[in-house]
């Protein structure tokens, strides 16, 4: 069982990627196409995941808003608190 122990961690990093590739909103990724990064995780197996999450993953301030992002429950909202 433990030899396959590897083969069991890449499986769950390939496809914990490709679920995060399809997740992040946008055509393009770090300079880079979705299709593109989902191929290089899906054909190279260990290091195109790796690839992803250290330099292809988008930073949580890369929104395209000039880093304010938008409530995301009513409750967090003022002008939502305001016409209550």
């Amino acid at each position: 069982m433990v030899r396959y122990l590897p083969i069991f961690i890449a499986l769950a990093l390939m496809v914990y990627c490709i679920v995060d590739v399809a997740q992040t909103q946008g055509d393009v990724v770090r300079r880079a196409p979705r299709w593109l990064w989902l191929t290089v995780i899906v054909v190279v197996p260990i290091v195109g995941p790796i690839c992803w999450l250290v330099l292809g993953r988008p930073t949580r301030n890369s929104g395209g808003s000039g880093g304010t992002t938008p409530p995301r429950y009513p409750d967090d909202d003022p002008d939502f608190l305001r016409r209550l």
